[in-house]
């Protein structure tokens, strides 16, 4: 199984990531859990560039590139690695972040997000996507509360709330174009309530004990 994590910022994805991890491997399952972009040392150079925020120079077109580098790097090396292995793989933000961010948003174009996406992704198809879902009034809320000072916060969580907003709900009209894979959760229930959603949602794939 390869299950992807996404949202805006703040939604609490990688807190509900870190406890479905945890839930997984108390069940027995062998997985890999992961992150778009920095899941290799490579990837991890490539972070640095597009989330520092001295960068905010940088043209949409190098930073698309730059995403799907970390992709192709990524898949090749950890992702595909582990699914032929027949490992679960859990990933924090994969293509549907660049189709979102780089091209629903920022306005480089579909056609081009599919092909490098296609390409970068090697054939590996997330099987279940969690949409982390929160109004983006909360989710810069908890970014705030999250950091002591605006110097801890990386290039796109320093961008304006119309920024956010759009990008909440280009991720809602992608989810409703992809309702066969995405699975909407309400990220503004309390953390546990959340954790159970996740939980049931996965339960049907997970190994009966005993």
């Amino acid at each position: 199984m390869f299950i992807t994590f996404e949202g805006i910022d703040g939604c609490g994805k990688s807190t509900q990531l870190s406890r479905f991890a945890k839930t997984l491997k108390e069940t027995g399952i062998s997985l890999v859990v992961t992150k778009e972009p920095g899941g290799t040392e490579i990837g991890q150079a490539i972070r640095e560039i597009l989330l520092h925020v001295d960068n905010n120079h940088i043209v949409p077109l190098a930073e698309l590139f730059l995403y799907e580098a970390d992709r192709a790097q990524h898949v090749s090396e950890v992702i595909k690695p582990a699914l032929e292995a027949g490992k679960w793989v859990v990933c924090d933000r994969y293509f549907d972040a660049t189709t979102v961010y780089q091209g629903m948003v920022l306005g480089q174009h579909e056609e081009l997000i599919e092909l490098l996406n296609n390409e970068a992704s090697l054939g590996c198809q997330p099987d279940i996507t969690f949409l982390l879902d929160c109004p983006a009034e909360i989710g810069l809320e908890r970014i705030e509360k999250r950091y002591n000072n605006d110097k801890k916060k990386d290039r796109f969580e320093r961008k304006t709330l119309n920024f956010h907003i759009k990008i909440r709900y280009a991720y809602l009209a992608l989810a409703n174009k992809h309702k066969d894979r995405f699975k909407i959760i309400d990220s503004t229930l309390p953390e546990d309530q959340v954790a159970r959603k996740i939980r049931e949602i996965i339960s049907p794939y997970l190994p009966e004990k005993g």
